[in-house]
């Protein structure tokens, strides 16, 4: 461990999205931290657990890791420790993973989770056995109750399972709520077909992360990157006018002019505007995204 995170206090869990959840949970260690003089961290695992089990990319990762740790920082922690999730690791026990990995291994000095954490050999480590294991290695530990999805009660708390769903039906503007900002992806421009620059319409192209499963369709964006804000259309999908391919996010940036090659992209999801459509020729093609710019701007405004 680094010095700067010496007797750190840890908020624990996968945190994918970083939803209001989890800022609830990280607020306490935060709060926490204040009240020991200590630094706070998050303690998450790579790869995802469940993708590991199943051998497999199953999970629609929210938040990879890069843009994990970006959400993160926004938050105000002083780092993110993550622990690679691999077959030593699952097996062991819960008394284990407190005793060798927060006590020996990270010297913590508080232990802040979500009520739903579960930890350990076959997910052994509940809670309450968190709790009653701090005592005796002499931890505090915080347990956080869960955030409601209305903040006034409703019984469906917030949770990354909701906010897929609704990504995965393209509401975006639900996928907010849920997550306390707008859902975005980030990534680097790489050379595409040029296909949009012909039609009048230059894109900045990102391979999104392959277990990306957001709606295809059209979106208001804004694009931020060194320091700048844009509005923006993006098209997220397969291209069916054209190849049917792999996933790309295709972006073009309002009242912009340069390079973006190589450049990364903060891309969030703003508003949905349609789903992907196969056009009978290009001409149709280019009237529609006429429509969907003006949507956008309309939208963003």
């Amino acid at each position: 461990m680094p010095a700067s995170l010496h007797r750190c206090v840890v908020a624990i869990g996968n945190f994918d999205g970083v939803h209001r959840g989890h800022s609830a949970v990280i607020a306490r260690a935060k709060a926490l931290a204040r009240k020991l003089g200590k630094p706070c961290a998050v303690l998450t695992f790579e790869p995802h657990p469940s993708d590991f089990f199943a051998k497999s990319s199953v999970i629609f990762r929210l938040t990879p890791q890069e843009a994990k740790a970006k959400a993160l920082q926004q938050l105000g922690l002083d780092g993110m420790i993550v622990l690679n999730f691999d077959a030593q690791l699952s097996a062991l026990s819960a008394e284990d993973f407190v005793g060798d990995v927060l006590v020996q291994r990270l010297g913590v000095s508080a232990v802040v989770a979500g009520y739903d954490f579960h930890f350990g050999k076959a997910r052994a480590g509940t809670p309450a056995f968190l709790v009653e294991a701090g005592r005796r290695h002499g931890f505090a530990v915080e347990i956080v109750e869960p955030i409601a999805q209305d903040g006034a009660g409703s019984l469906d708390a917030v949770s990354s399972t909701a906010t897929r769903i609704a990504l995965q039906r393209g509401d975006v503007k639900a996928a907010a709520q849920l997550l306390g900002h707008e859902f975005f992806i980030l990534g680097t421009v790489q050379h595409g077909q040029k296909i949009g620059r012909t039609l009048g319409f230059p894109t900045a192209n990102i391979v999104p992360d392959p277990s990306c499963r957001l709606a295809p369709g059209i979106y208001a964006v804004r694009v931020r990157f060194e320091g700048a804000e844009y509005g923006g259309v993006a098209s997220y999908g397969h291209r069916p006018t054209f190849d049917n391919g792999a996933a790309l996010l295709e972006v073009m940036l309002f009242d912009f002019s340069g390079d973006l090659y190589g450049k990364k992209l903060d891309v969030a999801f703003v508003n949905h505007i349609r789903p992907e459509l196969k056009f009978d020729s290009v001409d149709a093609l280019v009237a529609r995204m006429k429509l969907d710019a003006d949507a956008a701007r309309a939208m963003l405004e």
